[in-house]
């Protein structure tokens, strides 16, 4: 797969891979041995990026990751994150804790799960409102020096918070929801590439909608799979959506390629600085999504694309905004 640059120089897979589905948010969790299968075939098949963090269970699914690239390490990038409040985790409602004591117990923990000796990218999960950023940015730049992480990141932020912690340690990645269909952080795009913070983009199919696979009447486990609460599930969505969908397939067929991999080359062509991190589980899946990174589109297809996604009717999505 090619590779991508983020920040100034941390170098991982065009497409990364989100891990949390294998063992959090998506239903029942894949079995371990399942699942450890499905990531090295990822290495193999050119992933070098993968995705994870301490509140994802909590803490297995940074267990399952160290786990499955333990043999693969010196090939892989790692990504975890700190900053929630994990005993909130099961209320869906997680509060943010980012206080200096915390980073320094989660980043012990977060190594010891995961089997090694440096993080390659620390995220602050969300931005905690009673730890200013910069403190946040001061522990990191303590980090780095210790040699317990490579690189820091934030994840949905603004373009203060991104400025402010960039002047005290200066950030690789900013980690945030982006598809077609939530793009509201596209506002970000300017400061990023002025301060060269590289965009990793999570949920990139709107958690699998824009795979066209979803008809409104699939059935989701309430309290395990969060689709369950998820407004672009339902059937009205589906039938709202269904222009956007077509613009899609549309573009698929003229490329010969699927609808999930159009949303993902349609990112992939608008900044050389964007990596997307879908959370397929099934190694077909894996495969598809990687075969992404190989579909071009041009500027002008880029540009029609991004004018009919400003004028397409669109359902609520789940962390996004409708397009106007």
């Amino acid at each position: 797969m090619h590779t991508r640059t983020l920040g100034k120089n941390l170098e991982v897979s065009a497409i990364g891979l989100g891990c949390m589905g294998f063992s959090h948010g998506y239903g029942e969790p894949t079995d371990e041995k399942e699942a450890i299968k499905a990531i090295l075939e990822a290495v193999n098949m050119g992933y070098t990026f993968f995705d994870t963090a301490e509140v994802y269970g909590p803490y297995v699914n940074e267990e399952l990751v160290g786990k499955a690239l333990r043999e693969v390490r010196d090939r892989v990038v790692i990504a975890t994150k700190f900053g929630v409040h994990l005993e909130h985790v099961s209320t869906g409602a997680p509060i943010p804790d980012a206080r200096p004591e915390v980073i320094r117990q989660s980043v012990e923990g977060s190594l010891k799960r995961l089997g090694t000796e440096r993080i390659d990218l620390y995220y602050q999960h969300r931005l905690d409102p009673q730890v200013p950023v910069e403190d946040v940015a001061g522990v990191m730049s303590e980090l780095i020096d210790e040699g317990k992480i490579a690189h820091w990141g934030i994840s949905e932020a603004d373009e203060n918070a991104i400025r402010r912690a960039h002047a005290v340690c200066p950030l690789t990645a900013a980690e945030n929801r982006y598809s077609m269909m939530a793009r509201k952080y596209e506002s970000l795009f300017p400061v990023l590439e002025e301060l060269g913070i590289g965009f990793v983009a999570f949920s990139p199919m709107a958690n699998g909608f824009l795979t066209g696979k979803y008809l409104g009447q699939d059935r989701f486990t309430p309290g395990t799979d969060y689709r369950s609460d998820m407004p672009q599930f339902t059937p009205e969505a589906v039938r709202q959506n269904r222009e956007l969908l077509r613009l899609i397939a549309d573009m698929a067929d003229s490329k010969h390629a699927t609808s999930a991999q159009i949303s993902l080359a349609w990112m992939l062509c608008r900044k050389p600085w964007i990596v997307p991190i879908p959370g397929s589980r099934k190694i077909e899946r894996l495969q598809e999504n990687a075969q992404a990174a190989d579909i071009q589109l041009s500027a002008d297809e880029v540009r029609g694309l991004d004018a009919a996604l400003d004028s397409i009717p669109m359902s609520a999505v789940f962390g996004g905004h409708q397009a106007k």
